[in-house]
């Protein structure tokens, strides 16, 4: 255990946080993703699980510590439902609660088809799949920065 640190984060997932540069994307990944394969295919080529918390939960944690993007439209995204691009179901509705609270504002998250989500996330930092049980609990996060103390 550290202070300051959500006891939610592992040492491989918080190790890989703090290896992204800015503009590294991460994705969040629900149970049904195939995520052991396409971690392959990305920077760290393995795996990293978050297995007993649901996709809003690990949001909450590892939003807690990587700072989003500020400079692209694209900082973060969902999977498209399949056939309703703009259905968006309730593990978005509570994940997107947990970027707007660690954002302290509203900044929707745009939607990302499914391939093309499958190729995005292929070409990632990292793979974190989650324990979240319902479809659609898919994400990416794109790494920002912090700014130097005054």
């Amino acid at each position: 255990m550290l202070k300051g640190i959500d006891n939610r984060l592992n040492a491989e997932v918080l190790g890989t946080l703090r290896a992204m540069g800015h503009g590294d994307c991460i994705v969040v990944v629900d149970t049904n993703f195939p995520a052991e394969s396409v971690a392959r295919a990305t920077v760290t080529g393995k795996l990293l699980r978050m297995e007993n918390l649901s996709a809003a939960e690990a949001m909450n944690a590892i939003l807690s510590v990587l700072p989003l993007d500020t400079f692209v439209e694209d900082f973060a995204g969902r999977m498209e439902v399949v056939g309703k691009p703009e259905e968006v179901p309730p593990v978005q509705v509570e994940v997107q609660a947990e970027v707007d609270r660690a954002e302290g504002r509203f900044r929707p998250l745009p939607g990302i088809e499914r391939f093309a989500f499958y190729d995005m996330a292929r070409q990632s930092f990292a793979v974190i799949q989650t324990g979240e049980r319902r479809f659609y609990g898919c994400f990416m996060l794109r790494k920002g920065v912090i700014p130097p103390e005054a």
